[in-house]
């Protein structure tokens, strides 16, 4: 082994029917293609992660099949189902969350807010910045056309660098095209088992009451990440699910 030659990333392109054949082609290229790693720093901390260097994955028809498929007899659970994604659908649609909570993602969708420090150290106030995106976005389609690029809903913030779990997802860039309501979506971080399904089931909901309520129709997600992965909990059910029963992951 040449331990003096130069290594690249390997970027993945899934192209895929719906998210139920979204979800089934990652798990097949992740186990085939990911790398392993141990974390450092983040969720499970020193725990190991199987990672795509870079995932770019296309849905063309995300209404179709919504929820994973779990095939009769392989006796797994399935990582999520309707009346979830239900639920969450009202997650990201609404402001609302705990005392516990830094945010969520309806919060910096519907009702944003940035943290002020007073002269106190200890006193935190929440300055409401007064916009909801999704309904913004609604507006400026109906009202200007289709024909721009500023249709963009974003989840991140600055501070967010500075938060113990800082938001995975971090951008919902949405595009008009051919008649239809696309979404582009970037994630940070995505866990493949316990994330994607939920995470791709609620945002495809989202993206069919907007365009409804543009009065388009509903149109692909085309989603990317630097970092879509499976724990080392989830391994031997991605192995179950795909069939890859003797795959060995190093």
């Amino acid at each position: 082994m040449d331990t003096n030659r130069e290594e690249f990333l390997n970027p993945v392109f899934i192209d895929a029917f719906d998210l139920d054949d979204a979800w089934f082609q990652c798990l097949n290229a992740v186990l085939e293609k990911g790398k392993v790693y141990t974390i450092t720093k983040g969720s499970y901390e020193g725990q190991r992660r199987l990672e795509f260097d870079y995932a770019v994955i296309r849905v063309k028809k995300p209404a179709h099949q919504i929820i994973p498929i779990i095939p009769e007899g392989l006796n797994i659970p399935a990582p999520t189902d309707m009346d979830y994604i239900q639920g969450y659908l009202s997650y990201l649609l609404t402001g609302t969350k705990t005392q516990t909570e830094d945010y969520t993602y309806g919060e910096r969708l519907v009702d944003p807010k940035v943290k002020v420090t007073g002269e106190k150290a200890n006193l935190v106030k929440e300055m409401p910045l007064q916009v909801n995106q999704i309904e913004e976005v609604i507006k400026m389609y109906k009202t200007k056309g289709h024909g721009t690029n500023q249709a963009t809903m974003e989840i991140g913030m600055p501070s967010d660098i500075k938060l113990v779990d800082p938001p995975c997802l971090r951008i919902i860039d949405t595009r008009i095209r051919f008649g239809k309501l696309h979404f582009m979506l970037y994630f940070r971080s995505w866990d493949l088992w316990g994330g994607f399904p939920s995470n791709l089931g609620g945002l495809q909901l989202v993206k069919q009451y907007m365009a409804e309520e543009i009065g388009v129709e509903d149109g692909e997600i085309i989603a990317a990440s630097k970092g879509l992965h499976l724990y080392e909990y989830s391994w031997e059910l991605a192995k179950i699910r795909t069939k890859k029963f003797d795959l060995i992951i190093k």
